[in-house]
């Protein structure tokens, strides 16, 4: 999946190039971390298989929460922290084996110093960025929590072969129970 942003008719496929060639071959098991919460984050990767997830926890309640997902064809990055090395915001997790080949942020600064052109895609990663974070926000206020899970089953379809019940919940807000019954209610035709 080449993201291709509508606005500066800009792709990232410099991007993966660049991981291609100057990253390192990393692999990880299920359950392996690729960064951890509270730690500096270390890595940027393009993920050539697999997936990971992005837990938080609660700031109250220490309960992990599932915040975000990284496919393969995409980039695994906690972003802003990283390109600036301060402690990570969440714990990325490998939902399945998985391999990225991954760059450290001096490599990454280098890259982005190279060009007007390289500086650019800097800017525009982080527009991207603010527009998805943008959209989650405006999903979970704004969508019941079934369009929720059809446009996370639309993005991300199969996503549900690799999440329990229980991070499915936590990423979507809504308790197991809740979407038992969306999966039933799509199932049998409900609306």
């Amino acid at each position: 999946m080449e993201y291709k942003f509508e606005k500066d008719k800009m792709d990232l496929r410099v991007l993966r190039e660049f991981c291609e060639h100057e990253g390192e071959k990393v692999e990880y098991r299920k359950g392996d971390a690729f960064e951890h919460e509270g730690e500096p984050a270390r890595w940027l990767a393009y993920v050539s298989e697999g997936c990971f997830k992005y837990v938080t926890r609660g700031f109250n309640d220490g309960k992990a929460h599932i915040t975000w997902f990284s496919l393969g064809g995409e980039f695994v990055v906690d972003y802003p922290t990283f390109l600036y090395g301060q402690p990570s915001q969440a714990t990325i997790e490998a939902m399945t084996p998985s391999c990225v080949l991954r760059v450290s942020g001096q490599q990454l600064e280098r890259f982005f110093n190279q060009s007007i052109e390289t500086m650019r895609l800097r800017a525009v990663i982080a527009e991207h960025i603010l527009f998805q974070f943008r959209s989650r926000y405006l999903e979970l206020h704004c969508a019941t929590a079934r369009e929720r899970y059809e446009m996370l089953m639309q993005r991300c379809p199969g996503i549900a072969l690799h999440l329990d019940l229980k991070d499915l919940a936590s990423f979507l807000n809504v308790t197991p129970k809740t979407i038992s019954k969306i999966r039933k209610d799509i199932t049998f035709g409900k609306d």
